[in-house]
């Protein structure tokens, strides 16, 4: 599905699951269904329909207890007539604002917008926020880097056993949450590149940690991908001038002893590698300013190797 307002929601599945529910409530304690139609401001076959089951009624909905508690206190008030329409409105307002602020509201929106996946978006609370366009087009950059990556016919050579994946920062990280990228890695599977899923935020590690290493001491730097160590992309690499760096396989400390290396260097080379240890594969990473940019180094880098 493509754009899909927060609105239609409540139209589409909050009213419907409501009406049903509070007719069935209101039913319950003995009201008749000409009653019931004339207070909810429907037809008696509609009311007839949510006695027979036949009314719209989404789970996700009446599974949060706000739902039901909502339901009773409309029909204990329209039973006790104690409660008027203005009344019932401010109270399902509140129960829709309650939904909007990351409840069910906002979990069917994500669930049924995939441009939403894993923003956190809040823009029916909150408003417009610079952080979430920030966000999007950080994931919409994480997005495009993925597509090439599966479409490139030379990368797939150089995608390690233990899979790639491409990561990139929002602006000022400071830390694995901050890095957006492809949850369970990329694989290469019979020559082919397979992208398991889209981009969010928090699911990477060792690209994380090279992003947030070289980001300290690059703020420019704020995307990589990781591949396997051959010499043929090294070598393409330094044929194309780019600064090759070797550090140290081991896991423990690798992010302070990065920053430190780059630190000491005073810069931050585009093409970082290990090759390798005791039950660790070899890798390189490739370092640049968006995802889009280091998947398309990536790509040359494998073309290249390939052809050689």
């Amino acid at each position: 599905m493509g754009l899909l307002l927060p609105q239609e929601i409540v139209t589409e599945r909050v009213l419907p699951t409501l009406r049903t529910e509070l007719a069935t409530a209101l039913l319950e304690r003995g009201w008749t269904q000409r009653a019931v139609a004339e207070q909810l401001g429907v037809t008696q076959a509609a009311v007839s329909g949510y006695a027979s089951g036949k009314g719209t009624v989404d789970e996700r909905l009446t599974d949060d207890p706000r739902f039901g508690e909502t339901v009773e206190r409309l029909a204990d008030g329209f039973d006790a007539d104690d409660l008027d329409e203005y009344e019932a409105m401010v109270e399902i307002l509140e129960l829709i604002r309650s939904f909007e602020d990351r409840g069910p509201i906002c979990a069917i929106h994500e669930a049924e917008m995939p441009a939403l996946e894993g923003l956190g978006c809040d823009v029916c609370v909150r408003g417009a926020d610079d952080a979430v366009a920030a966000d999007r087009e950080t994931l919409a950059n994480v997005r495009r880097a993925a597509r090439t990556l599966r479409a490139s016919g030379s990368i797939a050579a150089f995608v390690p056993n233990v899979g790639t994946n491409v990561g990139m920062a929002r602006p000022d990280p400071v830390g694995p949450a901050d890095i957006a990228a492809i949850p369970g890695r990329i694989h290469a599977v019979r020559g082919r590149i397979e992208v398991p899923s889209n981009p969010e935020f928090g699911v990477s590690e060792h690209v994380s940690r090279m992003i947030l290493a070289a980001n300290e001491v690059d703020p420019t730097i704020l995307a990589a991908c990781n591949l396997r160590t051959d010499e043929r992309l090294l070598e393409a690499a330094r044929e194309r001038g780019l600064e090759t760096f070797a550090f140290d396989a081991g896991y423990e400390d690798r992010t302070d002893r990065l920053r430190s290396a780059f630190e000491t260097r005073e810069t931050v080379p585009r093409v970082v590698y290990h090759e390798g240890a005791f039950g660790i594969e070899p890798i390189t990473y490739v370092l640049g300013e968006s995802a889009v940019s280091v998947i398309d180094i990536a790509v040359d880098l494998g073309t290249a190797g390939t052809a050689t």
